[in-house]
């Protein structure tokens, strides 16, 4: 059981102790590390405080607040956008609620292979996007394409970190044929990957399809994490020519 922070009245440093928590009979070391991890993370307090469905969504946000690609009118789609978060977070920057008459009115839609609590603002499916058709489902959801297409999906862990790496580039190499699809022109595509050597192919496909590709890890991800996020911008199509003067690559420091 968790010990409440026992505040600290002496005015030394003015700041809450770290919560412990006491290995119960039956629980692994691993459990217990992950939820004092958990109850000491400042993103996870935020995202309670501010009603987010997750830490998560202060990834996106940064991205956002970046590379400005959430803007108002915007039409989005949210790959495996179960818990929602992401959702929460794009549906005020495009306007797709309509809560300002003055903006543009924008569209999102969600993906997810299980039912997802519905957010305000955006419509959200039960669809596997690998699926045959999939790209003109989600177009015609839309009621045309999209001019970004994010996603913050990752495999189950297996334990080996080689292993899972290869899965979630797996899973973002399928995001971006989706994104190929249904991108306009000058459209964005931003998934998670985990640095770990066997993005190259990924990369290079990118660049050759968007005029600008850059490499950021939020300072919403963990430190210890190896994820990093991708955010392509200016989609010149499929048919993009190879990498010129003008096309580079952005690395943020980890």
């Amino acid at each position: 059981m968790a010990k409440k922070p026992i505040k600290n009245t002496s005015g030394r440093g003015r700041r809450d102790l770290t919560v412990k928590v006491k290995t119960a009979r039956g629980r692994k070391l691993s459990s217990k590390l992950w939820l004092e991890r958990q109850l000491n993370d400042p993103y996870v307090q935020r995202a309670r405080a501010e009603g987010y469905r997750g830490r998560a969504a202060f990834k996106i946000m940064e991205l956002d607040d970046k590379y400005r690609f959430l803007v108002p009118g915007a039409r989005v789609v949210d790959l495996g956008c179960a818990p929602g978060g992401w959702l929460q977070v794009a549906v005020p920057r495009i306007n797709s609620d309509g809560a300002n008459p003055k903006k543009a009115q924008g569209r999102i839609i969600g993906l997810d292979l299980q039912e997802v609590e519905p957010v305000p603002g955006a419509e959200i499916h039960v669809l596997d996007f690998m699926a045959d058709g999939a790209d003109d489902i989600v177009k015609g959801w839309l009621g045309g394409e999209a001019d970004v297409v994010m996603s913050d999906m990752a495999a189950a862990s297996s334990g080996h970190k080689q292993t899972d790496h290869l899965r979630i580039i797996a899973l973002c190499e399928a995001a971006a044929e989706l994104a190929f699809d249904v991108l306009a022109p000058g459209g964005t595509f931003v998934a998670k990957v985990l640095a770990g050597g066997a993005e190259g192919d990924l990369q290079k496909r990118l660049k050759s399809n968007f005029a600008k590709v850059a490499n950021v890890k939020p300072g919403a991800s963990r430190a210890d994490s190896s994820e990093k996020f991708v955010v392509a911008q200016g989609f010149r199509g499929r048919s993009g020519q190879e990498d010129g003067p003008g096309d580079h690559e952005d690395a943020d420091p980890a």
